[in-house]
């Protein structure tokens, strides 16, 4: 039998769209935006690194990092990051969302200023350094994951709940944006006071001694929006969810909302007593129970979240060098170091603009519209699509004249990620499993997710170089070429469109009804039918 909802959970669920709701998600927001920021703009980098240190002397092309040292360089932060959303996720069940995510925050800010620096000038302690810099960088951000996110839906109401969560989300299409745009102004403005000649018209004076300084700029700025929202964090009250229904402080949850909704909440002490002693029967994550009640929703979250990180971190880890393989970006060696970076900025930026910040705006719009499911459906679909296009007349592409249209298909698998599973997979583990689980869960799902993008990110390396082994980069094996790489990409979106229907549909229900908390203990849970695809009018 259904029981009647705390006073304090009903009133976040049908509050009206307030100042506070904003506030929170600029708070939240704010460390996703420092989270891109820090995890894409090593793509921004990782040639000039090459450059730097890895360049022989004589050599008829500029160094590029080897195999295992640009696998550690961008993979690294993805293990951190996996690490700190199972560790982070599980302690904001235990501790409590508000007392964790200081910590998170704290983590990022330091970490992304000591991945600027080195210990050394050789290439073994600069690329050691960076490496432990970023795994704990990745180890912080993985906390801002469920943290965020569980904030974020324990603080909505049911009806722009998937907005809200999602807006929160939208904000690494600015941080990736903004990685973007940061290389660009540093790039020129030590191209303009550093002039240099490109590789191929003098190897050693293409590369200018204060580049050194350019890669740590752009590393080292991602401490500055983390740093600026660190206060508000702090004064942020703990979710009235995770107070009452997880802490058993039912009066403390009412006066803290009362002051946060400014309405006089009184909450029913008779009701508050029956938590206390429902509490006694709550199953755990390892239960019969709720593998019965949400172990299909755990196993679709995470494999949705694999499946599109491995295509989703994949290419945007590696846009530069599909990039050069198309011929969008000039040979290496007709650039100077500066130069180089500029043109992969210039670049990723041009991508991102129009495709990766309008797609995650398209599902804050549509989300609680359409619901998170169709969504989430659509957007696999048409990212098989755009990879299949990109992948069987690839020859086509990438003869001269055609360039734009390939960059134009690459720029709607970002939208169609993004206005879609990239977006979806972050919103639905906050809502669909109990508040004494939801962090813990989410962190699962998430690192799954991380999972996927550590394949991606280590996989594509090698499998996207040439056939041809006088084609491969410097250290590399032979791989299968990207036409073939992006064949496979699109398979695993395809497994991604089937796994969408393990997923039930949260649009417009409370938590609690999604979770079955307000179930008894006793009840059979029936568990998710055809009427959670149907979103209400």
């Amino acid at each position: 039998m259904a029981q009647e909802q705390l006073k304090v959970l009903n009133a976040l669920d049908v509050a009206k769209t307030q100042w506070y709701h904003f506030t929170a998600i600029v708070i939240a927001g704010m460390g996703f935006f420092t989270d891109a920021y820090d995890l894409f703009s090593i793509s921004l980098v990782t040639k000039l690194l090459g450059r730097i240190y890895y360049t022989q002397s004589g050599a008829l092309k500029p160094g590029t990092l080897p195999p295992n040292v640009s696998a550690a360089v961008n993979g690294v932060a993805f293990c951190g990051t996996l690490s700190g959303q199972l560790f982070f996720g599980w302690l904001g069940d235990k501790m409590g969302r508000k007392r964790v995510y200081g910590m998170t925050l704290m983590m990022m800010v330091i970490c992304s200023l000591a991945s600027g620096l080195s210990f050394g000038h050789e290439a073994k302690g600069v690329m050691a350094s960076l490496c432990f810099f970023r795994f704990w960088l990745g180890f912080g951000i993985g906390g801002d994951y469920p943290l965020s996110a569980t904030i974020m839906s324990e603080y909505s109401n049911k009806k722009t709940r998937g907005a809200f969560i999602a807006a929160v989300f939208a904000m690494q299409g600015f941080g990736n944006l903004t990685g973007g745009i940061i290389a660009l102004i540093v790039s020129a403005a030590f191209k303009a006071a550093f002039p240099a000649p490109s590789y191929a018209t003098d190897a050693a004076a293409s590369l200018v001694p204060q580049a050194d300084y350019v890669w740590r700029i752009i590393l080292m700025f991602g401490a500055i929006p983390a740093l600026m929202t660190y206060y508000w964090r702090m004064k942020m009250p703990e979710t009235a969810r995770y107070t009452a229904l997880v802490a058993n402080n039912a009066k403390q949850a009412a006066s803290d909302m009362s002051k946060v909704l400014q309405v006089d909440i009184e909450e029913d002490q008779v009701k508050a007593a029956a938590l206390v002693e429902k509490k006694k029967t709550q199953f755990g994550l390892f239960s019969r129970k709720f593998l019965k009640r949400h172990g299909l929703h755990l196993l679709g979250t995470a494999t949705c979240w694999f499946l599109l990180d491995i295509a989703f971190y994949s290419n945007n880890l590696f846009q530069k060098d599909i990039f050069s393989a198309v011929g969008w970006l000039p040979k290496a060696k007709s650039m100077s170091a500066l130069q180089e970076v500029y043109m992969v900025a210039r670049a990723q930026t041009l991508v991102s603009l129009c495709g990766t910040v309008p797609g995650y705006w398209f599902t804050v719009v549509f989300i609680d519209i359409i619901g998170r499911f169709y969504i989430q459906l659509m957007g696999f679909f048409f990212m098989t699509a755009f990879m299949f296009g990109l992948a069987i007349p690839y020859h086509h592409w990438t003869t001269p004249g055609n360039h734009i249209g390939f960059v134009v298909m690459y720029g709607f698998t970002f939208f169609f990620a993004n206005f879609g599973p990239n977006a979806t997979t972050f919103v639905v583990p906050a809502e669909i499993f109990p508040a004494r689980l939801r962090s813990t869960c989410h962190g699962i799902s998430a690192a799954a997710g991380k999972a996927g993008a550590i394949v991606g990110a280590f996989g594509f390396l090698y499998l996207a170089q040439s056939r041809d082994a006088s084609k491969t980069d410097a250290g590399y094996p032979p791989g299968i070429g990207v036409r073939d790489s992006l064949m496979i990409l699109g398979g695993i979106c395809g497994l991604g469109f089937f796994c969408t229907f393990l997923v039930p549909e949260a649009n417009g229900k409370s938590l609690e009804e999604m979770s079955g908390e307000n179930e008894d203990e006793a009840e059979e849970y029936q568990g998710p039918t055809t009427d959670n695809r149907t979103v209400p009018v």
